[in-house]
């Protein structure tokens, strides 16, 4: 981008963050909103020379593109035109990256953005690795667990937060972090390594930060998890993520001066993550350098399954709409589980047999229909073998 040149940013989703974005994006200097994709009809909006159904508008309007849709398949066959015309996509979609990230960033750039956690983890390990810290552990830190809210529930939450169904029991029932966390492994060289992750309860974050720093050493690679603040951890437990690491033991006196603990494992905490208000800072390092944050990288390891949380029966479809309250996401290594069917490809799906509840879904559960997300998850697979 030239100097004092004004990017023209579209947007993809009109959804809390999209909504979000173009707000921030308004009152910022070096950027406008050109155009912002919808599936909805465009008389729903008082700016709607801004929106758009067509693909080409966005693209013809546009030299960075950021999608938060939050639909991987839709979006795989957007980002597939897009990437094509060459514009660099910003995303904030976790789940978009462990669907069709690697297969995606091999048509072009698209990076997750800074805002959430996993563009926060890959920020903060780019500091630490700079100073010279050893990640071992990649850590969320979640403050509350239901693995089955009921429907009612999510309809007072999403309600009252002014998000989506999906995104608030996604956040109730852990797919989220699971996916984060999928995500984060892949693209910062970490392992999953335990189905469902060992998201210990906690009280004391460094404590059990040190506790999954154990693991990292026992098998000699970083993980990606989390920890679940315990119900006694009230006013002790902040929102954010954190990296446990090792440093070189001659600076062990000089850590512990600034407040590090003995060590030999440290444990920093980046307290915030602001979403769509933090996306401009990815943006302008697209624009400058063409670097990418962080993505699902071309050697993927990890991937996030679908578990039931009803019997379900053939002939039953499973849809966008009620996907949340039939499956949940755990991630897994792909090694241990290869036929599995990745939480991204669960929309228009019926089931071909009886699987219980609790159960896994794999490809002989379910008839899927073919797509770009699904050829995308097919390549994806290759490179994990």
């Amino acid at each position: 981008m030239k100097l004092n040149q004004i990017a023209k940013i579209g947007i993809i989703g009109t959804g809390f963050i999209g909504k979000g974005l173009k707000k921030v994006i308004n009152i910022l200097p070096d950027m406008e909103v050109s155009c912002i994709l919808t599936q909805r009809n465009l008389e729903d909006f008082t700016d709607k020379h801004l929106h758009t159904n067509s693909i080409q508008e966005l693209i013809d309007k546009s030299e960075l593109i950021v999608e938060c849709n939050g639909n991987p398949i839709y979006a795989t066959e957007i980002l597939c035109k897009v990437l094509d015309a060459g514009i660099p996509v910003v995303t904030m979609d976790a789940e978009l990256h462990i669907t069709a990230g690697s297969y995606l960033s091999t048509r072009g750039l698209v990076t997750e953005a800074e805002g959430d956690q996993p563009g926060a983890l890959a920020a903060l390990k780019n500091d630490l690795v700079s100073m010279g810290f050893k990640p071992l552990v990649y850590g969320n830190l979640k403050g509350f667990l239901n693995l089955n809210p009921t429907i009612k529930e999510m309809q007072y939450w999403a309600k009252k937060q002014g998000i989506s169904i999906k995104e608030v029991t996604g956040a109730t029932d852990g797919t989220k972090i699971q996916v984060e966390q999928a995500l984060v492994a892949n693209g910062l060289g970490a392992v999953v390594a335990r189905q469902g992750l060992y998201g210990y309860e906690s009280v004391d974050i460094e404590t059990d930060a040190n506790r999954l720093a154990l693991h990292a050493k026992e098998i000699n690679q970083p993980i990606s998890d989390y920890l679940l603040r315990s119900p006694q951890a009230v006013g002790k437990f902040t929102k954010g993520v954190f990296i446990t690491a090792e440093y070189d033991r001659s600076q062990a006196p000089a850590l512990e001066y600034l407040k590090l603990g003995e060590g030999p494992f440290y444990t920093l905490i980046h307290n915030y993550y602001l979403c769509h208000l933090e996306i401009p800072k990815t943006i302008r390092q697209v624009l400058r350098d063409h670097s990418v944050l962080l993505d699902n990288s071309s050697h993927p390891t990890a991937s996030v399954c679908a578990i039931t949380k009803k019997d379900l029966v053939p002939g039953e479809s499973i849809n966008w709409a009620n996907r949340v309250f039939l499956v949940r996401g755990e991630a897994l290594s792909f090694k241990d589980a290869p036929n599995h069917v990745p939480i991204g490809l669960i929309n228009d799906l019926v089931i071909r047999r009886k699987v219980e509840a609790g159960k896994m879904l794999d490809f002989d559960d379910v008839e899927i229909p073919d797509s770009k997300a699904y050829d995308a998850w097919q390549y994806t697979k290759k490179l994990m073998k």
